[in-house]
């Protein structure tokens, strides 16, 4: 969700039309392009249109890319949750490494678009709002905006299908109707305190790096980024910020699949059972899927959202050029 060419194309960009001028105006651009790095959005006054189609267009990628990167890699995600689930030496099931996949992109879907939907309007007033060195900051507080607001899907969500992935329950109306009668609608969010333990870091940290890496890079190169970099980019992040949060996800896993046998109090008790019963290194289990279907998934998901971005960005252009290139009518 880095910067989008739309800051290269505003009406500063009559800069570089003088070839005498060609340093003073790359410099000018790389200045604009680091001052609005927010994507969709005109440079110029604000008009309540632009803060609109921000939030429009934020839904419409993240919701696609949050489904395109969820069913390409939910058999790993599955790998994942049944290796952080499993005490001791048990054997993990390979079976059924889709299921829960169609009651889960019910979430993913408005997940992702409300994630997306309401950090890109934040991290453009943010950045509105701060000097230009605090841009990261910027970038970590509407990451966890985002995540707050995300939550409310995201953690009714998670709880289904890791209980589907576990093999608890055979569909996603079965979960949801069995959850509740057992363990009241509270159940569906099971472990949200540890969900936004992990999440909230999770989301600030990873956007951050990735826009703050697009940013410096495209410094660097003094040019917009292709389709391959933006992946590379995102997939660094992703696998980074996906180690340094594993501990965090094992105790959201416990804590979640636990039902209403509530064999952990809390955050603490657990961290304390798996460390007592365990060891520290279970807390580092799944470790190697998680990292490779962040790293992937960062990849694919970054990809993909500034892609469909893009195309946004350029069909909201298309009546303006057409417009602008029409030849005068003659009287």
């Amino acid at each position: 969700m880095g910067p989008l060419t739309l800051a290269v194309h505003s009406n500063n960009s009559s800069m570089s039309s003088s070839s005498s001028d060609v340093s003073n105006g790359k410099a000018q651009r790389l200045q604009l392009i680091t001052k609005n790095s927010f994507p969709s959005v005109s440079i110029g006054e604000e008009k309540p249109i632009d803060f609109l189609r921000t939030v429009f267009e934020g839904f419409i990628a993240g919701g696609t890319a949050g489904v395109v990167v969820e069913t390409a890699l939910y058999p790993i995600d599955t790998i994942k949750t049944r290796l952080q689930a499993a005490r001791g030496g048990g054997k993990i099931a390979l079976q059924g490494l889709y299921s829960g996949l169609a009651g889960n992109l019910v979430g993913v879907l408005p997940a992702s678009a409300l994630f997306v939907g309401v950090y890109e309007p934040a991290k453009k007033k943010l950045l509105k709002m701060l000097p230009e060195n605090l841009s990261a900051v910027a970038h970590l507080t509407a990451g966890a905006i985002g995540g707050v607001a995300a939550s409310l899907v995201r953690v009714p969500t998670e709880v289904v299908k890791q209980r589907m992935q576990t093999r608890q329950f055979a569909s996603a109306p079965d979960a949801v109707r069995l959850i509740v009668s057992k363990e009241g609608f509270k159940g569906l969010y099971a472990g949200y305190g540890s969900f936004l333990l992990r999440d909230l870091p999770f989301d600030a940290i990873q956007f951050c790096i990735y826009e703050q890496l697009r940013i410096g890079y495209k410094l660097a190169a003094r040019r917009d980024l292709n389709d391959p970099e933006n992946a590379a980019i995102g997939a660094f992040a992703g696998a980074l910020t996906g180690a340094i949060t594993t501990p965090l996800d094992v105790i959201k896993t416990r804590l979640m699949i636990q039902g209403s046998g509530n064999q952990y109090k809390g955050i603490v008790d657990c961290v304390q059972t798996i460390l007592k019963e365990e060891g520290p290194p279970a807390l580092l289990k799944g470790i190697g899927p998680r990292v490779l279907w962040i790293g992937i998934g960062g990849s694919i998901f970054f990809g993909v959202l500034e892609r469909t971005k893009k195309m946004l960005a350029e069909r909201q252009l298309q009546p303006s050029n057409h417009q602008s290139s029409a030849p005068p009518k003659q009287d």
